[in-house]
């Protein structure tokens, strides 16, 4: 790119050239709502019932650590994650 100009450089960085677009798009939105609900109400149940299950400290230590090997693998697996 260290040849190009600014109107070539410009041409290749177009949205349309970067990827595919991941983005959902959908006519009715009403579905996605519903789920986006119905699954805010499962994760709070399911959170509710694991704070309540959690009777020592070895516990809550084994589940944190669950948690952030579960982030860590989100984030090494990201599309979006620059080399």
């Amino acid at each position: 790119m260290a040849n190009m100009t600014s109107s070539d450089r410009a041409q290749y960085e177009r949205p349309d050239l970067a990827g595919p677009d991941r983005t959902m798009r959908v006519t009715n939105r009403r579905p996605v709502i519903a789920f986006t609900v119905v699954a805010l109400v499962l994760l709070g149940a399911l959170v509710f019932a694991v704070a309540w299950g959690i009777d020592n400290w070895w516990q809550g230590l084994v589940l944190g650590v669950i948690v952030l090997t579960t982030v860590g693998l989100m984030i090494a697996v990201s599309p979006r994650r620059r080399a």
